[in-house]
């Protein structure tokens, strides 16, 4: 069991996963998931992790319904740092959805308003409030400036 995210952390996955929604659909991306959606990442031992906001590529998903947890990992998984993470906890997970086969992964990090991004455990470029954010060939075409994510 797991203690809730606190106010902060929810209203910045919340705008995360506004802005990719709107790009999502309205370029027929695919599909943008929110916090607590798991992902079967392992088989034997089974290891579901749960991102604070995901996106599954539209080739990659589906066309039924989706019962129980998604098979596989999500194309970007978006992960909101809180004041009680541990820096070693947070590169776990991040290594773990790269291992997985995971394309992306941002760690938003509300209190210095910076993103990481990891491509891979060589690729790595951090993000401050001045700059943007863009979705290079995953979502192309998106773009947004890292400060309007955790503006109010």
């Amino acid at each position: 069991m797991m203690t809730p995210a606190g106010a902060e952390h929810g209203r910045i996955a919340a705008s995360v996963a506004a802005v990719l929604t709107v790009h999502v659909k309205q370029n027929h991306l695919g599909v943008v998931m929110g916090a607590e959606t798991g992902f079967l990442i392992r088989r034997d031992p089974d290891t579901v992790r749960a991102p604070d906001v995901a996106f599954v590529r539209a080739q990659r998903y589906p066309s039924g319904r989706v019962e129980g947890f998604f098979e596989g990992p999500p194309d970007l998984a978006v992960e909101i740092l809180s004041p009680s993470d541990r820096a070693s906890h947070v590169l776990a997970k991040v290594q773990d959805w790269l291992a997985a086969g995971c394309g992306w992964v941002w760690v938003v990090d509300p209190e210095t308003a910076t993103i990481a991004l990891y491509r891979s455990r060589s690729e790595f470029q951090l993000l401050t409030a001045a700059e943007s954010l863009d979705g290079g060939d995953l979502l192309p075409g998106f773009s947004v400036p890292v400060a309007s994510l955790f503006s109010r």
